[in-house]
């Protein structure tokens, strides 16, 4: 039952993301993050990124996931390209951030034009901001932007 409920979870992630539902996305990256995360290295970026790969595990079904995608002028943290059974999903890069914010993540995909690698892929594409402030004031440590952007 814990793993069908770990998958699930997965999945609602995979969803909520190409929904550009920014706020569902960063409720399950948290949780994600408190569950998959060692408390001795949980405030770093790279933390956050072995997270994204746990939260999106269900993802390569659909989607070639490739971490530290060169692209652009640098490096995006992810790339999600669809794969030829993914239908009508949309193709994803995303950036993660520490201490920061999502819209400086989102700033950095399009300022390093980390997009552009993908410009083979004819089809919605979206920008994915994550940024985990582990300061927040507010208890809500996870932020997220989603952005969709249309190469054709």
């Amino acid at each position: 039952k814990e793993i069908a409920k770990t998958i699930s979870k997965c999945d609602e992630l995979l969803y909520a993301t190409i929904d550009k539902d920014s706020n569902r996305v960063a409720e399950l990256i948290e949780l994600a993050h408190e569950t998959y995360t060692s408390v001795l290295k949980y405030n770093d970026e790279n933390s956050l990124s072995c997270v994204i790969t746990m939260a999106y595990f269900t993802a390569p079904a659909y989607y070639n996931v490739v971490r530290e995608f060169p692209s652009g002028k640098g490096y995006a943290d992810f790339a999600f390209i669809p794969r030829a059974n993914a239908g009508s999903r949309p193709a994803m890069v995303v950036e993660l951030k520490y201490n920061q914010s999502a819209d400086s993540a989102i700033a950095q995909i399009k300022e390093k034009r980390y997009q552009g690698a993908l410009s083979r892929y004819h089809g919605k594409i979206l920008l994915v901001g994550v940024n985990y402030d582990p300061d927040s004031k507010n208890n809500k440590k996870h932020t997220c932007i989603i952005e969709e952007v249309n190469p054709d």
